[in-house]
């Protein structure tokens, strides 16, 4: 999957994205990464109430309808703009479900692009806990997860950010600096500021000597 980021010969081409036919070859191109990243920001509350393909299927019909303001006003790459709308979807239904609760991540989705930073601290713990495999990290499995997901909180949020967009969502940094809205220089310097304080923080808690 790490060669997808490039995406399909012209449909990185702001030109190409014009009509539903684009849209659906961008889109069915782009629906694991998708689906994935939806998997991976839902509320864990919603888990089992939400499926992930519901969510792009509302958020396919959402990008067909702002497709000619996309054509005419966008400046985004094709794969950032459909992201957004995912973003945009995925807050809605948490904002369906979970009402005031989501307010102030809302907000900053429209500040930041980011969603919640509580569940992107908790979708990396996850992640993660996969690194361990032996019978008694197994049975310290809960323990061990409160633990990593408490001292990833603690990290900047947009550190956090950073590593689940490069890592989880497969960005290139040329993406990541387009999604944050800042330079790739910038993106390039955050994420491997980003990587040495994960590191820094996980070698703390047992097991994870190796991340």
């Amino acid at each position: 999957m790490g060669d997808t980021a490039g995406g399909a010969e012209g449909l990185d081409c702001q030109s190409r994205l014009d009509d539903q036919e684009s849209l659906a070859a961008l889109f069915s191109q782009y629906r694991e990464r998708l689906w994935r990243m939806v998997n991976f920001r839902m509320d864990r509350r919603l888990h089992g109430r939400v499926d992930p393909d519901d969510v792009l299927q509302e958020a396919y019909l959402a990008a067909l309808q702002r497709l000619g303001h996309y054509r005419n006003e966008s400046s985004a790459s094709p794969l950032v703009w459909l992201r957004m709308i995912v973003m945009q979807t995925l807050t809605d239904v948490h904002r369906h479900h979970l009402g005031a609760q989501m307010r102030d991540a809302d907000r900053e989705v429209a500040m930041h692009g980011w969603h919640n930073p509580q569940t992107t601290s908790a979708s990396l713990a996850a992640l993660l806990m996969g690194r361990l495999t032996s019978p008694s990290q197994a049975a310290a499995r809960a323990e061990l997860f409160d633990q990593a997901e408490q001292a990833i909180a603690g990290m900047d949020p947009l550190d956090q950010e950073v590593l689940a967009l490069r890592h989880f969502e497969e960005l290139t940094n040329s993406e990541v600096a387009e999604v944050l809205g800042i330079q790739q220089k910038a993106a390039s310097i955050r994420y491997v500021r980003a990587l040495k304080r994960l590191k820094a923080v996980m070698s703390q808690l047992p097991g994870f000597s190796e991340v």
